[in-house]
C-alpha cells in the first residue's frame, strides 16, 4: 500500500469522555493501538487526523501522546490529501464510491 493511512485520535485511538483541555488525551484503546503498531512495523505510514490539529497549539501534546503511546512521534492533520489511502474514525459513515449509498 501507498500513501498514508489516517487514524482519528479521540475515540478512535485514545479514550474519550468529553473535552478536558487541549493537554488531556485518553489511554490508549488496546485494539486500535495494536493495529496502528502493526501498520508502522510493516512500514506504512500512519497519521494521526484530528480536530486538535486545527489549534497548532494543541498539536505538541499529540505527538507527545504518541510518543509514550506508540514510542514515536506520528505526523499529525487535520487535513486530507491525494495520498490518504484510509481513515479510521469514529464519526465517519462510509458511502460507496460514485453512489452516493450507504455502507452499512
Amino acid at each position: 500500500m501507498s500513501g498514508w493511512i489516517g487514524v482519528d485520535l479521540d475515540g478512535t485511538l485514545a479514550e474519550y469522555g468529553g473535552w478536558k483541555g487541549p493537554d488531556s488525551i485518553g489511554k490508549p484503546i488496546p485494539a486500535m493501538l495494536n493495529r496502528v503498531l502493526d501498520w508502522l512495523n510493516a512500514g506504512h505510514e500512519v497519521r494521526i487526523f484530528t480536530a486538535r490539529a486545527s489549534v497548532p497549539e494543541q498539536i505538541p501534546f499529540v505527538v507527545a501522546w504518541c510518543k509514550e503511546h506508540l514510542g514515536r512521534e506520528l505526523p499529525v492533520t487535520n487535513v486530507k490529501d491525494f495520498g490518504m489511502v484510509t481513515l479510521y474514525d469514529d464519526r465517519c459513515v462510509q458511502v460507496e464510491t460514485n453512489t452516493g449509498r450507504l455502507i452499512e
